[in-house]
């Protein structure tokens, strides 16, 4: 009876230290590898984590993976079948000899063993898009954006580039439609190119508003530098639910609600504020001690004259130190400027051909002694100048 006991003990005391050393070497196969492998050179994690920086190394240095990481990775995956790390580098291994079915099937098994894998994902997402097996492939692409930290910014520029092909479009849609957060990322990264500006307006969500279309702002950048002032307004215009066609927008400051650059752009920085005051009204504080812009907003005048006019509610302020102006897009000077006192009595300009859009702007100019300016405009006009 004794004896049993003292062998139910010693088996007890050898199982305990079974499992601390193998929790111990598994933290360590993290940490340092080297350690490990003296501790438990055998393990099937000690022999992961071995041939794991092997093949890192060979990375780095360029040359081939040696024979022995993939043997250490046959004999782990022996040991622990549901370890997912020699299964993604048999699948690699396959992939390089050129036998992507097998490959396949390896990272397949890989993603059974982890379902969180993110390098089974990225392989399995690569290889069913190669293969056209496209809704699954875009299904582990939603994956990888679900499990990467940040995941929806970095599968962004790989949706990207795969929107570039317009057949590509009516699966993107259905995985847009089902994953709402992936696309806006991914429509971000197609606005910043005028080549892929066709695929951002066949993928968004045509009832998104302005608010919530993070593309907007970038695809109304690339359309305005490349010149293509009309179309950018227009596309403004129908997601920001804006119908009115006029010569300058929201010249009452009411619409809080559509965005630059075709409605106003009002600062608040070390320069001053700007904010629209209910009944109509423009408030603006010049501090006076750096020059800078207050207000700005794009226009699209034709050639002509035109004129400005304005009102100062409680009288002028130190408005002359507030000027409007305008420039013609990408000018190194302005068309002409005016002084707030002075377009209270009206500013009449001309827009010159080849001026196909134009900045107005409020901005002030400090002086060597910094005195502030505290305006509120109102009963904004612009209009074709008569005579």
């Amino acid at each position: 009876m004794i004896v049993r006991r003292i062998i139910v003990v010693v088996a007890a005391l050898f199982l305990a230290a079974q499992v601390v050393r193998d929790a111990v070497v598994r933290r360590f196969t993290q940490s340092n590898p080297a350690a490990a492998a003296q501790m438990w050179a055998n393990h099937p994690a000690t022999e992961i984590s071995l041939a794991m920086v092997r093949i890192a190394e060979a990375a780095r240095d360029r040359r081939a993976v040696p024979s022995s990481a993939f043997s250490l990775m046959k004999d782990a995956a022996a040991k622990s079948p549901l370890a997912p790390e020699p299964f993604l580098v048999r699948g690699v291994e396959q992939q390089l000899a050129g036998e992507n079915a097998k490959a396949q099937s390896a990272f397949e098994a890989a993603q059974w063993r982890d379902p969180r894998s993110l390098p089974a994902a990225y392989f399995l997402a690569d290889r069913y898009l190669m293969v056209g097996n496209i809704d699954t492939g875009l299904a582990e692409v939603a994956a990888l954006a679900r499990l990467a930290p940040n995941g929806a910014s970095a599968v962004g520029p790989y949706l990207a580039a795969y929107a570039r092909n317009p057949r590509n479009w009516p699966a993107l849609r259905r995985m847009f439609h089902n994953n709402p957060r992936i696309a806006e990322p991914a429509l971000v990264n197609l606005a910043v190119n005028i080549e892929t500006v066709p695929a951002v307006l066949a993928l968004a969500d045509p009832h998104e508003s302005a608010a919530h279309a993070e593309w907007l702002a970038p695809l109304l950048r690339t359309l305005i530098d490349a010149g293509q002032y009309s179309r950018a307004r227009h596309i403004w215009a129908r997601v920001s639910g804006v119908t009115s066609n006029t010569l300058i927008h929201d010249a009452s400051f009411s619409d809080k609600a559509a965005p630059p650059p075709f409605n106003w752009s009002l600062t608040s920085s070390a320069v001053g504020l700007a904010e629209r005051e209910p009944g109509g009204r423009l408030h603006a504080v010049f501090y006076g001690q750096e020059d800078g812009i207050l207000a700005t907003q794009l226009l699209l005048l034709a050639p002509g004259s035109y004129r400005l006019s304005m009102g100062l509610v409680g009288g002028p302020v130190n408005a002359k130190a507030l000027t409007w102006s305008l420039w013609c897009d990408k000018a190194a000077a302005p068309i002409g400027s005016v002084t707030l006192d002075a377009a209270t009595r009206g500013w009449r300009f001309d827009v010159p051909s080849g001026c196909a859009a134009q900045w107005l702007k409020l901005s002030g100019a400090s002086t060597d002694i910094p005195q502030q300016a505290d305006v509120t405009i109102a009963d904004l006009r612009l209009e074709r100048a008569i005579g």
